[in-house]
């Protein structure tokens, strides 16, 4: 690996895969040790390093870094903010640009590998000869070390952190990284993709509402799409789950979740025609399953729950309301997945010492919604008693409505900037108009993001279209996945596959396969090793026509 650093610089799918990479010999590039900040010639973007970095066990490709820096300032809160990013350039290009939207509270600038989401971590867009972008959206987590667990939400006291955080950086960022590639290159992308999960997720709904007509192909994995109501409920759960023992991280052993998630599939497992340990038709499932059914009985052993700890769950899976009865967020989807792993670590308990070993929702939900999502924001202290107090006083009908305040300093409310602004009628008329695709995909399991609040938004999207959404749109939804990946699921799929081949051959996709992901520990031990599944396009739904039970072969989409 060979470094370049310019510090002193200023200025204001295989078949597919193998097409693409030998498509690439064409471009004439720059030399990566002579890029410099003049030398790249963008004004507003200053240089730091560039390196020449092989393919080796750390890159799946031989490729050139460049770090850079644009929108330098000093905030309203006197620290220093830019939007700090960095753009992986492969020898081989195949002529596409694929922006890597993060996920949690950005703040740093993950390695740009681009990777392609499903549980299967070692399928990257830069391996496939894509050029690939990631930033840190603006800010960096690091700069108030004495906030402690509220040092990554901080930024939330700067006006213009805010607006970067929520869109801006994706919006500046987009022209500049095509601009690199045109200049680096010397032709410009003929395709760009937008992948993300989570938090990245929502940068890439955002994206297709904002400025869609930029990507030709969004991929969107358990999208935060209304983020600060989903904080809000972040309250709910600890509140609830607290008044039950007074330490909520012994609400629920995952003895208790597992027993919640035999009770589920007890309920709904044959609804999709297979007593599969997976339940396939959502829909029917919660129609189906009453929670009193996980309820000990007298003569029950320890697979149940007791009477409160089931009236807690259904207070959690309703959604937050104020007293007049309004809905705060969204309903919650019954699915085995309840027993995931990942569904304990965000809701009820962290193994993480520092933490106190609370649930991520109580120190970084707790932070973000007080410093980012609340106008005017709320400073928090940074040790985990102050964050859960934090969330055990919020009051629903005092503080419930401050993610839609906005004032003469913070001009933009939270929903306004973390959310698409067309969220609640969307339309996506840049993206569609421009004739660019969208894929999201949710585990039904979810424990930060509601399944059921992504299917919402994408049934109000086809009402727009007078059930036709599908022809730019897809949603699939993943059976027993918890947040973006993990739980008891078939969560090795390829969607991005899908979204080029819709975009660059016009090949709707329709039924994709899933696989067992072979280092998931939380595989049941009755499953196959080589287990495949159908993932079905909403709203159809995987059943069982006969055949081989661990094979997708024998399911249908219906």
């Amino acid at each position: 690996m060979k470094k370049h650093t310019l510090l002193s610089q200023y200025a204001p799918r295989a078949g597919l895969t193998i097409a693409l990479l030998t498509a690439s010999s064409a471009y004439a590039q720059m030399s990566c040790d002579t890029v410099t900040t003049d030398t790249l010639g963008i004004t507003g973007v200053r240089v730091l390093a560039s390196e020449e970095v092989a393919a080796d066990a750390g890159s799946p490709i031989a490729h050139c870094r460049l770090e850079a820096l644009t929108e330098e300032r000093t905030g309203l809160d006197g620290h220093d903010y830019a939007i700090h990013f960095e753009i992986r350039l492969p020898d081989n290009w195949n002529g596409r640009f694929v922006h890597q939207f993060n996920g949690a509270t950005d703040g740093s600038v993950v390695p740009a590998f681009g990777s392609l989401l499903g549980g299967n971590s070692q399928r990257t867009a830069l391996g496939e000869g894509y050029a690939v972008l990631s930033s840190d959206a603006g800010h960096d987590g690091d700069s108030y070390p004495d906030a402690q667990l509220a040092a990554g939400s901080r930024f939330g006291l700067d006006p213009e952190a805010r607006l970067n955080y929520g869109y801006k950086a994706v919006e500046t960022l987009t022209p500049i990284g095509k601009q690199i590639l045109t200049n680096y290159y010397g032709a410009a992308p003929v395709r760009s993709y937008g992948i993300g999960c989570s938090n990245g997720g929502r940068h890439g709904m955002v994206a297709a509402s904002r400025f869609g007509d930029q990507y030709d192909g969004i991929l969107v994995g358990a999208p935060g799409l209304n983020l600060p109501k989903a904080a809000i409920q972040h309250a709910l759960d600890v509140q609830t789950l607290h008044a039950l023992n007074g330490d909520l991280r012994t609400s629920f052993s995952p003895a208790d979740l597992a027993a919640v998630g035999a009770a589920i599939n007890q309920s709904c497992d044959a609804l999709d025609g297979l007593e599969d340990g997976m339940v396939s038709d959502i829909a029917a499932c919660q129609d189906n399953f009453d929670i009193q059914s996980a309820v000990c009985q007298d003569n029950d052993n320890d697979q149940c729950i007791s009477a409160a700890q089931a009236q807690a769950l259904k207070t959690i899976f309703a959604g937050p309301r104020n007293s007049w009865g309004r809905q705060l967020y969204s309903e919650w989807a019954w699915d085995p997945g309840i027993s995931g792993n990942n569904w304990q670590f965000w809701k009820v308990q962290s193994p993480i010492p520092p933490w106190d070993n609370l649930p991520l929702i109580a120190v970084m939900g707790a932070g973000s919604l007080a410093q980012i999502f609340t106008t005017p924001p709320t400073k928090v202290d940074g040790d985990p008693e102050s964050l859960l107090n934090f969330l055990l006083n919020y009051d629903f009908d005092r503080d419930g409505w401050k993610i839609y305040a906005h004032n003469r300093t913070y001009r933009k409310s939270a929903m306004s900037f973390m959310a698409p602004p067309d969220v609640r009628h969307p339309k996506l008329r840049k993206l569609k108009r421009s004739g660019g695709k969208i894929i999201l995909f949710h585990g039904v399991s979810d424990p930060v993001f509601s399944y059921l609040d992504t299917e919402n938004w994408y049934r109000r999207l086809d009402r727009r279209y007078h059930g036709h959404a599908d022809s730019f749109a897809k949603l699939y939804p993943v059976p027993g996945m918890n947040h973006c990946a993990g739980g008891p699921t078939t969560d090795d799929f390829n969607l991005f596959e899908q979204l080029v081949n819709w975009v660059e051959n016009d090949q709707e996709p329709q039924a994709v396969t899933a696989s067992v992901r072979a280092d998931n520990p939380e595989i049941p031990a009755n499953w196959s090793s080589t287990r495949t599944r159908k993932l079905c396009p909403y709203p159809e739904t995987a059943t069982y026509i006969g055949g081989n039970p661990e094979s997708a072969d024998s399911f249908v989409c219906q």
